[in-house]
């Protein structure tokens, strides 16, 4: 009985080089955040984080161009492509994981903790923890208010996230209506749907950017604002770069295209870009509902 060929890729300096450079993102955020208030620390901390990002990035510049020259060359079979796809779901899942774990750790601050720190519940504290302090979500106070003040405002959710899910929301549409023209072959309106997709992306992360910019500046929305502003940064901040990571991927699609690559019906990098795209939309749409309305 004979067997499909499985295509090995030879020794590869990518996974490698691909830690070095996760590794420095994540000293660099990591001393950029803990030094925000000292300027010195905070500067020598952001180089590393801007070093390891462009160091990744040309790393996925090279290992998307050895995989998409692998493909071209015709190495992979129908075996390789379920592999690839087996590989591309879970990685989602794993992804979900990721997510519903910060989503767990804010409904647990919410429903939980703080109902127990006002005296709710079996587990309820009796006395107060610190003067002013009011069981209610968000906490705009925090035991140390000179140290860590709490937020003076919250994010209005009706303007910048509302705007954000609106263009998230047409994003999907946009790389599902790519995504048919692609299965019609219809070269002209795959480049117009997907390069509607990225502008959406990229207007989506200009916009974060603006939300941070005023939360800082005016409202007192920071990471040293108590468990609230923990949650709201994490959250939100991962969620930007998956956000910036499948703009990136995205763009890539949008250049293979331009070149002429994919067919109706072998077109498997398309499709796990857009499954993650739809993804990060979800979680976005989780996010409006839970971070800023509710």
């Amino acid at each position: 009985m004979s067997t499909e060929s499985y295509y090995v890729p030879h020794q590869s300096r990518w996974p490698i080089l691909a830690s070095i450079a996760l590794f420095l993102m994540a000293m660099g955020a990591g001393g950029f955040i803990n030094n925000l208030s000292a300027q010195d620390g905070a500067g020598f901390s952001g180089i590393i984080l801007l070093v390891g990002a462009g160091l990744l990035a040309v790393i996925l510049i090279g290992w998307f161009r050895n995989v998409i020259n692998e493909s071209r060359a015709g190495m992979y079979s129908d075996q390789m492509d379920a592999s690839y796809r087996w590989g591309m779901s879970w990685f989602i899942f794993s992804e979900i994981m990721f997510f519903a774990a910060f989503f767990g750790a804010l409904f647990y601050v919410r429903t939980l903790a703080v109902p127990w720190l006002g005296g709710e519940g079996d587990k309820g504290v009796t006395n107060m923890l610190w003067q002013g302090f009011e069981a209610q979500w968000p906490l705009m106070t925090t035991p140390d208010m000179e140290a860590f003040p709490g937020p003076k405002a919250v994010i209005d959710p009706w303007h910048i996230p509302l705007l954000n899910t609106v263009l998230l929301l047409s994003s999907s549409v946009t790389v599902t209506l790519a995504h048919r023209a692609l299965k019609q072959n219809n070269r002209d309106w795959i480049v117009i749907w997907l390069a509607a997709t990225v502008l959406l992306g990229v207007v989506f992360i200009y916009y974060q950017a603006e939300e941070y910019v005023l939360a800082y500046q005016e409202l007192g929305l920071t990471l040293n604002a108590g468990i609230y502003g923990a949650t709201f940064f994490i959250l939100t901040g991962f969620h930007g770069l998956h956000v910036t990571l499948g703009t990136f991927m995205l763009l890539v699609i949008w250049f293979r295209v331009m070149r002429g690559h994919f067919s109706p019906k072998q077109h498997f990098a398309f499709e796990a870009v857009s499954w993650y795209w739809h993804f990060v939309d979800v979680v976005w749409v989780g996010l409006f509902l839970f971070v800023y309305i509710l």
